[in-house]
């Protein structure tokens, strides 16, 4: 069976942890604070094998050095093979190797390219687990510092299609802030109001709301709705210059992101 397990870090960063049991080896992914993860490991009893990286922002992969400095033998890392981030054994390109058998899991990672946020930025897929770093959040997406909207709305569309019970474990957890944007532009949403609810009492109770699943992203989240009727309208009203112009999904999910960039 496999365990994740969120490990908090800085503000809202999520580090998980992925273990095969009973093994006792485990991978993380995006170890940005190498102390919180060594405190993990040594509560638990455990042995890293591998990191598992998906960008190269800092807080994403500030503790690899420190991880491989502290792990008894040659560790794995395993990251996008063209963000030059420091410490990677295992470059990664998804067309050339989208599936990963890994030491210690029973299952086959498979690989995405998902560029948007950045440009070389991948995502894992392992059993019914997506790690999709800064890409996809539960309610909205990452913000685009080096890839295109066209880019990013392929890399949305690509986890999509993901198995509707696929469980999506984003890096940060800003549901709260993704979901006051998201009723803005489309108020009229029963699922999303019935989601921000759940939300706001898991909050109370301070309590993750990750991980979301893909069916609920579908059903809740602007960015992979931009051509939904209401959220189309709201773009119009929003941008007044638009009001009479014909938005494809592009146009809108460039213009939501947009909106969003400054909500």
């Amino acid at each position: 069976m496999l365990t994740i397990t969120a490990i908090k870090a800085f503000n809202d960063n999520y580090i998980w942890v992925l273990q095969q049991q009973p093994q006792t080896q485990v991978y993380v992914v995006d170890p940005g604070d190498a102390n919180v993860v060594i405190d993990y490991l040594e509560a638990n009893q455990l042995t890293l094998a591998g990191i598992l990286l998906t960008h190269h922002h800092n807080d994403h992969t500030g503790g690899v050095a420190e991880l491989q400095a502290y792990s008894q033998d040659q560790l794995t890392v395993f990251g996008p093979d063209n963000e030059k981030i420091k410490g990677i054994t295992h470059p990664l390109h998804a067309a050339a190797q989208p599936r990963l058998t890994l030491d210690y899991m029973s299952s086959e990672l498979q690989v995405l390219a998902v560029p948007g946020h950045t440009a070389g930025h991948i995502a894992y897929v392992i059993d019914d687990a997506l790690f999709c770093g800064d890409t996809l959040f539960s309610g909205g997406c990452g913000r685009l510092f080096e890839g295109t909207p066209a880019q990013m709305l392929n890399s949305l569309q690509q986890l999509a299609q993901l198995p509707a019970d696929t469980r999506v474990y984003c890096a940060h957890e800003y549901t709260l802030s993704n979901l006051k944007f998201a009723l803005a532009v489309n108020p009229n949403n029963r699922a999303l109001q019935d989601y921000n609810e759940r939300a706001i009492q898991l909050s109370r109770q301070e309590k993750a709301t990750i991980p979301s699943t893909i069916a609920l992203e579908r059903a809740i989240n602007p960015f992979l709705r931009a051509s939904d009727t209401e959220i189309v309208d709201s773009i119009k009203q929003h941008f007044s210059d638009l009001n009479h112009a014909n938005l494809d999904e592009l146009s809108s999910f460039t213009l939501l992101r947009q909106w969003k960039d400054n909500f």
